[in-house]
């Protein structure tokens, strides 16, 4: 009787949490998968249609110049790039950084406040900052000052403008990237290190072990969960990827499509009304489209992530 009074309970606790995921994240993604199968869906009268197919995803790749590359390719290619340049380089500087502030004693918490204020500042607010910092004065229909970078370096660049290449504004949006994620990483990290029995380190020093050394072969090893979690939160997060491209390489017209992520393309997919000229196939139905396959990647990686974690993470 009193194991059926716990069971209750529990799922009486259970209850809330488990509604608000049916109704916020299970319906959702249903939906969208479903919208995906239905190339004609109109979102105005919420009317699926009759046709029940793929068109929706064969759109994808649909482009209206066959010289040109279709804008949902490129956006998969510079997300890919944002996600595995991005957080492996965040993750090893902010493993660095963790490891040097948990090192000093004098100022450790000022130094910790300071490392963790850009993750309270708002993103695009941060993004205008370093599209003054990279302006260029000479950008066509741009009036603004020459940028800090270039009066500072002597330099006669256009890196986010819409002259820029595309290694120029993706070196920056990487920047932005990797420095907008130090943050949370550092914190989660110093917090893993702080609960490191000291008694590896004292051995350690016995022994005349070099620093390098102690890193590779103590503190990774015990850090390994969190570097575990870190990657895989992190992973997900860059493949969602919007607000530091539209912030850093954006203009007031909007992000040129050369510049798209996959969750830019989704937004601009979703913004526009009707069908997609020369195919029945309609706008709403091919961003949901490349959401669900946005979701299977990210499903993919992540998998592949636990898997690996098993072999290499030590609890």
């Amino acid at each position: 009787m009193l194991e059926r009074k716990k069971d209750y309970k529990a799922w009486l606790y259970m209850g809330i949490p488990l509604l608000l995921l049916c109704i916020f994240t299970f319906y959702p993604l249903i939906k969208t998968i479903l919208v995906s199968l239905f190339s004609q869906y109109n979102a105005v009268e919420n009317s699926f249609g009759v046709a029940f197919d793929i068109e929706a995803y064969k759109a994808l790749f649909y482009t209206t110049d066959p010289s040109f590359t279709p804008p949902f390719v490129t956006s998969i290619g510079n997300t890919l790039l944002l996600v595995f340049i991005s957080v492996p380089v965040s993750t090893i500087i902010a493993l660095l950084v963790a490891v040097a502030l948990n090192s000093i004693k004098p100022l450790q918490k000022i130094f910790q406040t300071i490392f963790f204020l850009p993750y309270v500042t708002n993103a695009l607010a941060i993004g205008m900052v370093f599209q003054v910092m990279f302006g260029h004065s000479i950008s066509p229909g741009v009036g603004v000052q020459e940028g800090l970078i270039n009066a500072l370096f002597g330099l006669n660049k256009d890196w986010v403008g819409i002259t820029a290449n595309r290694s120029s504004w993706m070196f920056v949006v990487l920047i932005y990237t990797i420095w907008e994620g130090l943050p949370f990483k550092i914190l989660v990290f110093i917090g893993g290190l702080q609960s490191i029995s000291k008694q590896y380190y004292e051995a350690a020093k016995i022994d005349s072990t070099p620093s390098w050394r102690v890193l590779r072969r103590v503190t990774v090893p015990l850090l390994s969960p969190m570097i575990s979690y870190i990657l895989i939160t992190s992973f997900i997060g860059a493949f969602k990827s919007y607000e530091s491209v539209l912030a850093v390489a954006g203009s007031l017209s909007g992000l040129d499509y050369k510049r798209f992520t996959v969750v830019a393309f989704v937004y601009d997919n979703i913004g526009r009304a009707g069908m997609i000229p020369e195919i029945d196939v309609s706008y709403y139905s091919r961003a949901a489209a490349a959401a669900v396959v946005l979701f299977a990647i990210i499903m993919a990686i992540t998998a592949v992530n636990l898997f690996i974690s098993k072999k290499k993470v030590h609890y």
